[in-house]
């Protein structure tokens, strides 16, 4: 469900131009939030207040993005969006790790994670453009398809080269979301996929899977 969430608001914001969108945005991300916290090993009174207070600010950056349709509203709206796929892909992450197993489900969450990770730098980035009146070189305007593409490229090191950063503090954070995504790859899916046994197969002793015998 977390994975539908996700790729329903990337395509959703990928082929809709409406300033709305971003608002709709943080509610599902808010959404999102939450589906990743309910089998969160959180269960102590700091942490239900954590996420309810994490819920209160989200409910009222809505209201801002939607009430005041200004650059620094939806600059502010931005940034806590960013915050906020910060914590949820942070939490999921702890589950994934602490799994016994690896699962089919690990393999979704794995993908939901690295999913998030570009939606929280595309965050970012439209927060910076609309606090500082700017992101890309040339003065090439950007709105939240066109950081989410230039995210994902950066994540996936593609990097076509059509948008780059005019501040130097923005190209650092693009390099950290490029050895970032390379990370994951190369250590997280990478050990999650090779871990994984389908149901119904066991391990044998070289390490291959077998299938069970009645």
């Amino acid at each position: 469900m977390l994975l539908t969430i996700l790729l329903t608001t990337y395509l959703l914001s990928a082929f809709l131009r409406a300033r709305w969108i971003g608002t709709l945005e943080l509610a599902m991300f808010t959404v999102a939030g939450l589906l990743a916290l309910r089998n969160s090993p959180l269960r102590s009174r700091t942490g239900r207040l954590a996420i309810t207070a994490a819920i209160a600010v989200s409910a009222v950056m809505i209201v801002v993005s939607s009430r005041y349709d200004t650059p620094t509203g939806h600059g502010i709206a931005g940034i806590w969006t960013g915050l906020l796929l910060l914590l949820t892909v942070t939490l999921l992450l702890r589950q994934i790790l602490l799994l016994p197993t690896v699962t089919i489900q690990s393999i979704f969450g794995a993908i939901s994670a690295y999913l998030i990770i570009g939606l929280m730098f595309a965050a970012f980035y439209s927060a910076t453009n609309d606090l500082q009146g700017g992101f890309f070189a040339g003065g090439q305007p950007g709105n939240l398809s066109t950081f989410q593409y230039f995210s994902f490229t950066t994540l996936t090191t593609l990097g076509y080269g059509d948008f780059t950063p005019v501040a130097d503090g923005a190209r650092a954070v693009a390099m950290i979301e490029a050895m970032s995504g390379q990370i994951f790859l190369a250590t997280l899916v990478a050990r999650l996929v090779s871990a994984f046994r389908p149901a119904g197969r066991t391990p044998s002793p070289d390490g291959a899977g077998s299938a069970d015998e009645d």
